[in-house]
């Protein structure tokens, strides 16, 4: 082995070290650098516009790009924690104590059902109430366990959410005041040819913007409009059941309508027909129309993916990565698919591969 071949191995061994051990650095606080690139690319275009009117100062621009970010989306969300926590440890005291009892709202909703549903529920060993309310009552408290137990430990981890949300505001700042210098020299370190760079950055920070502003804005607004509903209709926890189905509507396919739509039928089934219609309807042509109107304009068609590519990679991506995982399942899924396109060959259009017909 030449003296130049053995360097260029050992300088791509140490290379891939270095990154591994970085990473391994970084891991203990891999969701606050994550959201602060996230927000970095959501607020670079704020922070040009205002580059723009100040030109020589861009830690003014960078600065004042940080507070607006605080109070748009930081200081809301904390908001919304904050309550999701309190209604959360109520729920479950209600749960445990008896007073919110899932089998009994099953035992009503059993009671009101015709006869050959019942029947056609007896063919499943379905009707056993007892059962039934034993389950339901054992899942109940179950999950009212374990949000309060998250509850609790995002109580007891409040010294580590300080520094990491400490972490993200500091790196947000530089990455908006240094992040496309930093992004041209990294991109200018990776050994691929530029049309391919170029295509992946682009793919990348595209899903980011996509991911962030369509679905986030769609599961907010979705949430939102759920949990108001629930309010008006009396319904205890409504920020609870919002964020519920806010998270809910992250997930194609499923949506907002596995909270919503057993309220409804218990609604109907106790006799409080106006309650459920009303939630009936306003949950199809009010919560359910907002995904059909607000996620092309947000998302745009070039960007989506197929809606099990997005359900399995959010879901796995939550699986693995926590709650940052909505956002990193479907851009891993979309660097997966660009980077096998570029071993793909170029598509022909239909009329450039159709025979020449003859005369």
């Amino acid at each position: 082995m030449n003296l130049p071949t053995l360097q260029s191995r050992t300088l791509l061994l140490l290379l891939v070290a270095v990154t591994v051990a970085f990473f391994a650095i970084l891991w203990p606080f891999h969701g606050a650098v994550f959201w602060g690139m996230v927000l970095a690319i959501l607020f670079t275009p704020l922070y040009r516009k205002l580059l723009r009117r100040m030109p020589q100062r861009p830690n003014t621009a960078a600065l004042a790009t940080l507070v607006l970010c605080l109070v748009v989306v930081i200081l809301p969300s904390t908001l919304i924690g904050i309550s999701l926590v309190q209604e959360a440890g109520l729920v479950y005291e209600r749960l445990r104590s008896g007073q919110l009892n899932l089998g009994a709202y099953a035992q009503q909703v059993m009671s009101a059902l015709p006869n050959w549903v019942l029947s056609l529920l007896d063919r499943f060993n379905l009707t056993s109430m007892a059962d039934v309310q034993a389950r339901l009552s054992t899942v109940g408290v179950q999950a009212g366990q374990a949000l309060a137990t998250r509850a609790l430990d995002l109580g007891q981890n409040t010294l580590q959410f300080l520094v990491s949300f400490g972490i993200m505001l500091y790196l947000l700042f530089f990455l908006l005041r240094d992040g496309a210098a930093l992004g041209k020299r990294i991109g200018d370190a990776i050994p691929l040819d530029e049309g391919h760079k170029r295509q992946l950055i682009t793919k990348f920070t595209t899903v980011i913007r996509a991911t962030v502003k369509g679905n986030i804005v769609v599961a907010a607004v979705q949430g939102a409009l759920g949990g108001i509903a629930f309010w008006v209709l009396g319904i205890q926890g409504p920020v609870l059941w919002g964020v519920l189905m806010a998270f809910l509507s992250l997930l194609p396919a499923v949506g907002a309508g596995l909270i919503w739509a057993p309220v409804a039928i218990y609604f109907f089934a106790t006799g409080a027909v106006m309650q459920g219609t009303m939630l009936t309807a306003y949950g199809i042509f009010v919560i359910g129309l907002v995904d059909n109107v607000l996620r092309p304009l947000l998302v745009g068609k070039d960007t989506k993916m197929p809606d099990y590519v997005v359900l399995i990679s959010t879901v796995g991506g939550m699986a693995l990565f926590g709650l940052t995982g909505f956002v990193i399942g479907p851009v891993i899924a979309a660097l997966f698919i660009a980077t096998w396109e570029l071993f793909a060959p170029p598509r022909t259009s239909s009329a450039a591969t159709s025979p020449t017909p003859r005369p």
